[in-house]
């Protein structure tokens, strides 16, 4: 059964979330939070395997309760998908950087919404090799210079820094096996080592370690 966390401050869009959620039979609701401090005090109470959190929410906004869930090692099996108007809401990006798995705008089809919490809750990549171009090249030509994550590339192989460059740029796992003319099994266990070695909790990490380390730039991405 997967377990979901609703989070927004308006009362219908969490109802009619709540409706189709729970009217499957392998998706549960275990909680609704109306800003961004309840969130958070939910994911840690009842520990959701996805939480559908909406950026702009009084008292504490969606971008700081999703760095807060992504923070918390307890928490650490918590998929967080943002909730926006907009595909290219100006704090998407944003979200990605604070651990959000992926977003969906407010509007999608009920199919894809059931499809985007099931894809996240296996931990897959909810970020599709278009919507990841469209969003990194909207919002890496914005920026002056790419920020600093910290991490550390050189602990990866040079194959290694080699496939998260072609994560970056949005590539899926069947792409890379047929660009670097490998198996679709050994791309993935390239991509799950560079994961492993950064740090990153998902698909949509390695994508903003990839843009912010300069791996990858705008330019490659049209």
């Amino acid at each position: 059964m997967i377990r979901v966390l609703l989070a927004d401050d308006q009362v219908l869009v969490r109802a009619g979330f709540r409706a189709l959620l729970d009217a499957q039979p392998d998706i549960e609701v275990v909680g609704e939070a109306d800003d961004g401090a309840q969130a958070v005090e939910l994911a840690g109470r009842f520990v959701p395997d996805v939480v559908l959190m909406d950026i702009r929410m009084p008292r504490l906004d969606g971008l700081e309760a999703t760095r807060r869930i992504s923070g918390d090692p307890e928490l650490a099996g918590v998929r967080v998908v943002v909730l926006t108007t907009f595909e290219l809401d100006e704090y998407v990006f944003e979200a990605l950087r604070a651990g959000a798995a992926g977003f969906l705008v407010k509007d999608t089809e009920p199919a894809d919404l059931l499809r985007a919490v099931r894809v996240a809750a296996a931990g897959d990549a909810l970020l599709s090799p278009g919507v990841t171009r469209r969003l990194i090249g909207e919002f890496a030509a914005r920026s002056k210079s790419p920020a600093t994550t910290g991490a550390d590339l050189s602990a990866l192989t040079e194959r290694e820094r080699e496939v998260l460059a072609l994560v970056g740029m949005g590539l899926s796992n069947d792409d890379i096996a047929r660009r670097l003319v490998v198996s679709p099994l050994t791309a993935k266990t390239h991509v799950s080592r560079a994961m492993v070695k950064l740090g990153a909790r998902d698909r949509a990490q390695l994508v903003v370690i990839a843009y912010e380390s300069g791996l990858v730039r705008p330019g490659w991405l049209g």
